[in-house]
């Protein structure tokens, strides 16, 4: 389609865009006091474009902009869940003092900003295209990570951050070059096309070094390891309303490209829309993922175990549902797409949930040490049942979200055949590993000593806000019907007629 054409059916991110110039303009004539009112600009951009999303047709699949993007239902569902998660994050934002008195009309411009790239990412089949989204929601990333700029931590996060994006930027683009040189198209579908078509036998090897840099770069955007060295020290040194947005939609959409890219390149010539599907001999993709799986999780929660600050701990924690997360990409079916999918949207509730008690417990204690979390259990009992029920979810408890997830995971992993049941038990004994860092912030604080003071009630706006995460996270525990069908809906992708 060309790219006149294409524009009836990019009006969610032509949305974006409007309300990122929109933003631009409305915060010069703000003060420094008055510029958080930037904010509720760029939700009401967010809700007309999550609006406009929602009437758009939810089965069409096109290419837009000469084959440089999809539309699919595949992209569809992931693009709400980075509407979702940015306007989470932004009302996150309103209620920390960690971002009082800063001029934050860039801030939240930033923010919408940074969903377009996300978009673009999940729905890029060009390599280009795929490495410039990548590379504006990096850019925005360090930005972002470095915004409290008076802060030594912060500014230690985000030299951190562009050191590393930008050695992993160039590890992908050099085995982007690779794979260009091989098939001499820079067009996914065209590249499996070759690949199917003609005997690489000869260059596996070189076919193996450029997918081992792409998976280098695209590792960090993860943070699976042993590409994870930068997740503690950016997510404990960022404003915390982005350390959890980090935590999610970024890592979100860097699986979904990570789907697309891989079994749209190695998989069959109707990758994706089957239910099991071949890939492409001599290059062993598939089990260099599942090991980078079972690593990532091991090293994320042994080291979790370690940790003493919230933040830290959540970080290795992200770093471990990674690995899980992970697990579903190799399996070559429909049921570990669908899984990982799944886990990614209950995920979003159970870790903004976590982070944001975090920022209210930092706000009122000045602290973020786990040990100082004690007797809040009895000293605000709605912040103490929240953040349990967050920690059951994360450890995959019934009858939380984060149950249900890690049991389509396992499922999918255990139904793929004999040969994936060594990941399986790895991920089983990594989720009763993570069961004790998770149960050690519920025991500090309902079981450590603590003279217990005035009671302490956060307010209306947190309460409301902590709700419309933790509901979902115990409803879709026991009836997940809607987001099973709806994701299921979504497994529907994008494939050429050549």
């Amino acid at each position: 389609m060309d790219n006149i054409q294409s524009i009836n059916f990019f009006i969610p991110e032509l949305i974006l865009v409007a309300t990122i110039a929109f933003c631009l303009i409305i915060d010069f004539f703000l003060s420094k006091k008055n510029s958080f009112n930037v904010a509720y600009v760029a939700l009401i951009g967010i809700i007309l474009s999550g609006i406009s999303l929602w009437f758009s047709s939810p089965l069409i699949t096109t290419s837009l902009f000469l084959n440089s993007i999809v539309l699919d239902p595949f992209s569809r569902i992931f693009k709400f869940i980075f509407l979702i998660s940015s306007f989470i994050t932004i009302l996150i934002s309103l209620d920390t003092s960690e971002l009082k008195n800063r001029s934050l009309g860039e801030y939240f411009t930033l923010i919408t900003a940074m969903i377009l790239g996300l978009i673009l990412m999940t729905s890029s089949v060009d390599l280009i295209m795929i490495y410039l989204s990548i590379e504006l929601v990096s850019i925005i990333s360090f930005i972002l990570a470095g915004y409290l700029r008076f802060k030594m931590i912060s500014n230690e996060a985000a030299i951190k951050y562009v050191i590393y994006g930008a050695f992993s930027s160039g590890l992908m683009l050099y085995g982007f070059s690779l794979l260009y040189g091989l098939t001499g198209t820079t067009k996914l579908f065209e590249m499996n096309k070759v690949l199917f078509s003609h005997d690489f036998s000869h260059i596996n090897l070189s076919l193996i070094v450029s997918f081992l840099l792409i998976i280098a770069g695209l590792g960090y955007k993860i943070a699976i390891a042993p590409f994870h060295f930068w997740t503690p020290d950016v997510y404990e040194g960022s404003p915390t309303p982005i350390t959890a947005f980090f935590s999610v939609a970024p890592k979100a959409a860097g699986f979904a490209l990570m789907v697309r890219f891989l079994n749209s390149l190695f998989g069959d010539v109707n990758p994706l829309n089957s239910e099991n599907w071949v890939s492409i001999e001599g290059v062993p993709w598939q089990a260099i993922l599942l090991l980078l799986s079972a690593l990532t999780m091991i090293i994320g929660n042994l080291i979790a175990i370690q940790q003493e600050n919230v933040k830290r701990l959540l970080a290795y924690s992200s770093i471990a549902h990674a690995g899980y997360i992970l697990m579903g990409i190799p399996l070559l079916s429909k049921d570990g797409v669908f899984a990982v999918v799944f886990y990614i949207i209950v995920y979003l509730f159970m870790q903004l949930g976590a982070f944001y008690i975090s920022i209210i417990i930092a706000d009122k204690y000045k602290t973020e040490k786990i040990e100082d979390y004690a007797g809040i259990g009895w000293q605000s009992p709605f912040l103490g049942i929240l953040m349990s029920l967050f920690m059951f979810s994360l450890t995959g408890l019934p009858p939380t979200a984060g149950f249900i997830g890690k049991f389509y995971l396992f499922a999918a992993v255990i139904n793929a055949g004999t040969q994936y049941y060594w990941i399986a038990i790895v991920g089983v004994l990594n989720s009763v590993i993570s069961l004790y860092y998770y149960m050690r912030i519920v025991k500090v604080m309902y079981f450590n000593e603590k003279n217990i003071q005035n009671s302490f009630v956060p307010s209306q706006f947190s309460i409301l806000l902590l709700l419309i995460l933790g509901i979902p996270t115990i409803y879709f525990g026991v009836q997940w019907t809607y987001i099973h069908e709806w994701v299921d809906s979504a497994l529907k992708f994008f494939i050429p007629n050549f």
